[in-house]
C-alpha cells in the first residue's frame, strides 16, 4: 500500500473518535444545566409541599373558632329576628334567673335582707326565693330623631308579692334615650341623677345594695340632658342636668300629718363627671353632684339639699375602687330605705335633719372566672336632732365572691354584718349569709 493510501485509512479510522470527542465537549454544558434545573425543581417541589402543609394546618386550627363565630352570629341574628315589635324594630330580651338561699341572725327582724338591725331580738330567719329574678326588654329604634339614635329599656322583677304564691311582677326601671354625637337626652325611671353608681351584689337585687347604709338609690321619675366635652385625647367631662320627682314619706308612726304631706315634689339635680384614661386598661373618674328640692307638709316648706361626689379608679388591671359620698339634709325622699328620718315637725316650725354617708367597694379580679368584692357603707344622721329610739348611725360591711361556672352562670356566696345604733339603746348587730345562683340570659 502506498504512503498516500495508508494516510487515508488512518484518517478514516480516527474520524469517528474525533466526532465523539467533539460531541462530548459540546454536551457537557448542556448536561450541567439540565442537572441544575432538576435540582432547582426538586427544591421548589419541597417548598411547595411544605407551604401546602402549613396552609392546611392553618386552615384546620381556627375551624372550631370559625364555626363558633358563625354560630354566634346566627344566634344573634335569630335573637334579633325572633323578637320584633309591631313597628319592625328589634327587641332584645335580657335578665337573669336568680335563686337566693339566705340566713339572718336574731336581729334580722324577719326580712329577707334587712336594711337595719332590729331593736328587739327575734328568731333566726332562713329563706329561699326566686323573687329577685329580673326580666328586661331592650329596644333599638331603626330611625333617627333629628339625627340622634333612639334606644330604651324596661326592667321588671317578682318582688311585689310577699306570700309564697303571690309573686307578682313589678316594674323596676325603664327609660327612653336619644343619643347624638356628644349630647344625650333621657326620660324614665332610674336612680337619682347625681348617684348613678351601684355596689355589686346578687344578694340584694330587689332593692339596691347597701340600702339604708349610704346608697341613696330609690328609682324615681326623671328627665335629664347630658353634654360630653373632650379635653385632649384621653380626658373629658360629662355634664348632666335634669329634673326629678321625689318620693316624700312621713317619718312619724302616727298619721297625724299624713293628709298634709305632698307625696311628690320636683327636684333639680346635676352631676359633672371628669374622667382620664391612664392607658388602654386604667381609668380615673370623679364626679361631684347636687340635689335640691323641698318637702311640703303641714304648711311648712322643708329644704332637701345635698352635695355628693362619686368615683371610679382602677390603678391596676386587677383592682378597682368605686364608691360615693354625700352630705346634706332631709335625704329620706331619695330612698334611704328603712331610715326615714328626713325632718322633725314642731308646733311653730319644722327642721330638716342633717345627714351624711356613703359607700365604697374594692373589686379584685382574682382570676379569669373569679371576682371578689369588699364593701362598706353607712348613713350617719345628726344625733342632736333625733329623739330617743331613733337611729343615729347605720353601718354595714361585708364581702362576696362571684365565680363563673360558665360564661352566663354565676355562683355568689356573700356575708355581711349590720351595726345599727339606736339612741338610748345602744348598737344592734345582725349577720347575713347568702348564697346566690344566677343564670344570665
Amino acid at each position: 500500500m502506498s504512503r498516500r493510501n495508508r494516510l487515508s485509512c488512518l484518517i478514516l479510522c480516527l474520524w469517528p473518535a474525533a466526532l465523539c470527542a467533539q460531541s462530548a465537549a459540546d454536551l457537557a454544558p448542556i448536561l450541567e444545566r439540565l442537572d441544575r434545573l432538576e435540582q432547582e425543581n426538586r427544591a421548589q417541589a419541597r417548598e411547595i409541599s411544605e407551604l401546602r402543609a402549613e396552609l392546611a394546618a392553618a386552615r384546620q386550627k381556627p375551624d372550631a373558632e370559625q364555626r363558633l363565630d358563625v354560630q354566634g352570629k346566627r344566634i344573634e341574628e335569630q335573637a334579633q329576628t325572633k323578637v320584633e315589635a309591631s313597628e319592625k324594630f328589634p327587641i332584645r330580651i335580657t335578665g337573669m334567673a336568680l335563686f337566693n338561699a339566705s340566713l339572718d341572725s336574731r336581729q334580722g327582724g324577719g326580712a329577707d335582707y334587712p336594711s337595719v338591725a332590729a331593736l328587739e331580738p327575734g328568731s333566726e330567719h332562713a329563706n329561699g326565693t326566686l323573687r329577685q329574678s329580673t326580666i328586661g326588654l331592650e329596644f333599638f329604634g331603626p330611625h333617627t330623631v333629628l339625627g340622634g339614635t333612639v334606644h330604651g329599656n324596661v326592667y321588671m322583677d317578682f318582688e311585689a308579692g310577699s306570700a309564697p304564691l303571690a309573686q307578682e311582677i313589678r316594674l323596676r326601671t325603664g327609660s327612653i334615650q336619644i343619643d347624638w354625637k356628644s349630647r344625650h337626652v333621657l326620660v324614665g325611671i332610674e336612680k337619682p341623677i347625681f348617684n348613678p353608681r351601684e355596689p355589686t351584689s346578687l344578694a340584694q337585687v330587689a332593692v339596691s345594695p347597701l340600702t339604708g347604709a349610704g346608697n341613696l338609690w330609690l328609682w324615681l321619675p326623671q328627665a335629664w340632658f347630658e353634654q360630653d366635652l373632650a379635653v385632649g385625647q384621653s380626658s373629658g367631662v360629662r355634664a348632666r342636668m335634669g329634673v326629678l320627682e321625689t318620693h316624700e314619706t312621713n317619718p312619724y308612726d302616727t298619721t297625724l300629718f299624713t293628709g298634709t304631706l305632698s307625696p311628690a315634689r320636683p327636684a333639680l339635680e346635676g352631676r359633672f363627671e371628669f374622667f382620664h384614661n391612664l392607658d388602654d386598661t386604667r381609668r380615673l373618674e370623679i364626679a361631684p353632684g347636687f340635689h335640691t328640692s323641698s318637702t311640703h307638709v303641714n304648711g311648712f316648706s322643708i329644704p332637701s339639699d345635698l352635695f355628693s361626689v362619686d368615683w371610679f379608679f382602677n390603678p391596676w388591671q386587677k383592682l378597682e375602687f368605686t364608691g360615693a359620698f354625700y352630705s346634706g339634709e332631709n335625704v329620706a325622699n331619695l330612698g334611704t330605705g328603712a331610715i326615714n328620718q328626713g325632718y322633725e315637725l314642731y308646733r311653730y316650725y319644722a327642721e330638716a335633719i342633717r345627714s351624711r354617708g356613703g359607700w365604697g367597694q374594692f373589686t379584685v379580679h382574682a382570676a379569669a372566672r373569679v371576682d371578689v368584692h369588699l364593701f362598706t357603707g353607712q348613713q350617719d344622721d345628726n344625733n342632736a336632732q333625733l329623739d330617743s329610739g331613733d337611729i343615729g348611725k347605720n353601718l354595714i360591711y361585708g364581702a362576696n365572691l362571684f365565680y363563673r361556672l360558665a360564661p352566663n352562670v354565676i355562683l355568689a356566696p356573700e356575708l355581711s354584718q349590720l351595726r345599727t345604733l339606736y339612741l338610748g339603746h345602744g348598737v344592734r348587730i345582725n349577720n347575713h349569709y347568702d348564697l346566690a345562683l344566677a343564670y344570665l340570659f
